[in-house]
């Protein structure tokens, strides 16, 4: 684990690995998370010669918090974080949560993002043509509930999730999961990454909840960029069997930012998606070409 020092003086929390050489590929973890090693990405990255660069957004872990922060200020904290390892060029990859934020990156940082990806990455709250809360579980339905309402009516929702995280054993994590998780899911809840999530999960609030209640209050604001002028290329990857971020929200997306290709998974979930993410990486690193 090491640290970088962002302007204003706060810390960001991050891990990476791979050759020193290698362009990064930067993982912006899902909604609650933090700088967790995820065995299955790393030894992706490896493959295709990547130095993997997993951050903890503000609020996760040692990572300073920033309340009021948008989805789009995940751009400056990228570029203090390169910069401090001596790295220009990048590749953005964003799972749930991390979704939207890996798009900031292309959206923000055109020219030094070469390409991002957004797997079960959730769409915008507002948007006239999507119903932001349909299809998803119970759980979420009323967390984001809580969200549009603010902090008053978050907060104590996320403290109380957050108990059951805090000592979930991997074991555990699908019952702590309830209506989130599909079938196809649950069986996809195994060995590496079912041990990653439970690790993320601890993670997360092991400070405090400052990171997930400030993720949450930022999905549901304007987001800080424009999705139709991003020049990046990007690709969408989404599941019909997803709980956490209903298919709409993939099929948005795709019709909303510019340029992007749809991966479309018929029978894949949320967490099943990640089977698939050594396609996902070869498809960023085909840009390179």
């Amino acid at each position: 684990m090491a640290i970088a020092e962002l302007a204003g003086g706060r810390k960001l929390e991050y891990l990476v690995e791979g050759p020193a050489g290698g362009m990064p590929l930067v993982f912006h973890h899902g909604t609650p998370g933090g700088a967790v090693r995820f065995g299955p990405l790393a030894e992706a990255a490896g493959r295709y010669g990547l130095r993997l660069v997993s951050p903890g957004r503000p609020g996760y872990g040692a990572s300073t918090p920033d309340p009021g922060r948008s989805v789009g200020d995940v751009a400056t904290d990228i570029t203090g974080l390169l910069d401090a390892i001596g790295a220009d060029r990048f590749l953005s990859i964003g799972l749930s949560g991390g979704g939207p934020h890996s798009l900031a990156c292309a959206a923000l940082l055109p020219g030094r993002c070469v390409a991002a990806a957004s797997i079960a990455g959730v769409g915008q709250a507002g948007a006239d043509d999507l119903d932001f809360v349909a299809g998803m579980g119970a759980e979420n339905i009323a967390e984001f509930g809580a969200a549009f309402e603010g902090p008053e009516a978050l907060e104590p929702l996320i403290e109380e999730e957050a108990k059951g995280l805090a000592g979930a054993a991997p074991s555990d994590l699908a019952a702590a999961f309830g209506d989130l998780v599909s079938e196809v899911d649950k069986a996809a809840m195994t060995g590496p990454i079912l041990d990653w999530l439970a690790t993320s999960a601890r993670h997360a609030v092991s400070e405090s909840i400052a990171g997930w209640r400030d993720d949450d209050l930022a999905f549901v604001k304007d987001w800080g960029f424009r999705l139709d002028q991003i020049a990046t290329p990007v690709a969408i990857w989404q599941g019909d069997q997803d709980r956490m971020v209903p298919e709409a929200h993939g099929h948005w997306l795709a019709q909303h930012v510019s340029g992007a290709t749809f991966h479309f998974e018929p029978g894949e979930g949320h967490l099943s998606l990640l089977n698939s993410i050594d396609r996902v990486v070869a498809d960023l690193v085909a840009q390179l070409d």
